[in-house]
């Protein structure tokens, strides 16, 4: 277990291994590298745009839009030094500056055609040090 592992707070637990495992079914089944980066989330915000045009229904893109949106938390951690928070099932991330974001929510937003994970990054990495 690495260092960061060890200390990362518990609420981290599950967005962590979502977001992981959206990289992992990206890489392996779309091809797609997903490496953490604010760049990446311009992929992932086509990707969510193409799933919606598709007509795909809601029920069947939540786990993926939860996983998009937590790889998307993942990036606004690494970038920022922001923490995840959760309190009754939900999940969001803490900036430094006190700030609180939901970027599973986002996620769905984006699907709806009116949100973008790539913008949610850059306003919550905007104050980063």
């Amino acid at each position: 277990m690495t260092e960061e592992q060890q200390t990362r707070p518990q609420a981290a637990a599950k967005p962590v291994r979502w977001a992981a495992d959206v990289v992992a079914t990206m890489r392996e089944g779309a091809r797609v590298r997903l490496d953490y980066s604010a760049q990446s989330l311009w992929r992932v915000d086509r990707m969510i745009d193409d799933i919606r045009r598709e007509g795909a229904p809601d029920a069947a893109v939540q786990d993926v839009l939860r996983g998009f949106g937590a790889y998307a938390g993942e990036v606004i951690v690494r970038q920022s030094g922001a923490e995840w928070w959760a309190s009754g099932g939900d999940h969001w991330i803490r900036t430094p500056d006190g700030r609180l974001w939901d970027p599973v929510e986002e996620a769905r937003r984006c699907f709806a055609g009116q949100g973008s994970l790539r913008l949610l990054c850059r306003d919550a990495t905007a104050s980063a040090p």
